[in-house]
């Protein structure tokens, strides 16, 4: 495989691939892209929940332009393995399962080591919690964006609102709809709605926003992909990785070694910036930036051209950029 930058989509098979729920599958693939492929520094990105490769925030003209950047996409989000690509796909997925598969193709397949900085946000930020706490020696720098180290209990009850109503439509056209209809005011904030943001983003009225957020923009999701990452989600929890732990998140997190920086927004609705702050405490070597924005959770995956840059400065602080 020849490394490039034209947004060519790569996928890495491995073959007797056993998750965490002990199912057995002959071959699994990992979708992935190279970016600014003749640097030396290694940069690791994560997709995110609905996030495919080619949405993704990776900073390649910014603060990691001087990176190698090894943009990987999640199992369960339609590009890597998931329900709808692989026969037989388990109706259980864990971030381990994610973790080990990636580990598999940046040293067997890519040659890599180790990674400069590995960055992600949302569900990219919690497999990045997840590398560090099983791979503790691999990543020097790691960027957490709106995220957490454990799915809390109120993230867990909201994710079951657009849960439930995609399993109990009539059929996936009109269970996407409902799942988009219910998930689509946490998108944000409240704040973001009166001020009527939309119309940042290209449109006139919230009607035509609701168009997109709630419809079009699941066009090209399967609504079993959707389920096994939500599941994922909610099942996220460092602790469950680290042995020593015994199921504690603070033991878990004092494990990480790693350089770690947290970037939570403040209107974020269900990744709370006090959560980021109290995992902060117990890390052995961290900061918090908090994103002042009323974009909400968005903020986080590059919705608002402002907060991309003020956490591309965050970022390059850091890491020294």
């Amino acid at each position: 495989m020849t490394p490039n930058s034209d947004g060519t989509t790569r996928y890495y098979e491995i073959n007797d691939f056993k998750f965490q729920n002990g199912i057995v599958l002959p071959r699994v693939k990992v979708a992935y892209q190279i970016i600014n492929p003749t640097k030396s520094k290694i940069a690791v990105v994560h997709t995110c929940f609905r996030g495919r490769l080619g949405t993704t925030l990776t900073f390649a003209n910014g603060v990691l332009k001087n990176h190698k950047i090894i943009l990987i996409a999640l199992f369960g989000n339609g590009e890597s393995a998931s329900p709808s690509n692989t026969s037989d796909f388990p109706k259980t997925l864990d971030y381990q399962d994610c973790v080990k598969a990636q580990h598999v193709l940046l040293t067997r397949e890519l040659g890599i080591d180790h990674a400069d900085v590995m960055l992600g946000f949302s569900m990219g930020g919690q497999i990045t919690y997840h590398w560090i706490a099983t791979h503790p020696s691999f990543v020097k720098y790691a960027v957490i964006i709106c995220s957490s180290a454990k799915t809390s209990q109120h993230n867990y009850q909201f994710l079951e609102g657009p849960k439930a109503a995609l399993e109990s439509a009539v059929d996936e056209v009109r269970g996407k709809r409902a799942f988009g209809k219910a998930y689509s005011a946490w998108l944000t904030s409240a704040e973001w709605f009166d001020e009527a943001l939309y119309k940042d983003m290209g449109f006139d009225t919230l009607s035509a926003w609701d168009d997109v957020a709630t419809g079009t923009g699941y066009d090209g999701w399967a609504g079993s992909d959707l389920l096994s990452m939500l599941g994922m989600w909610q099942r996220g929890d460092i602790a469950r990785c680290v042995q020593n732990a015994n199921g504690g998140l603070e033991a878990a997190l004092k494990t990480i070694d790693t350089r770690v920086l947290l970037m939570p927004c403040e209107t974020d609705q269900y990744f709370r910036p006090f959560v980021s702050k109290r995992e902060a405490k117990f890390l052995n070597n961290a900061e918090v930036q908090v994103v002042p924005s009323i974009w909400g959770h968005i903020a986080g995956g590059g919705s608002n051209k402002k907060d991309v840059e003020w956490m591309d400065q965050k970022t390059g602080a850091f890491i020294g950029a």
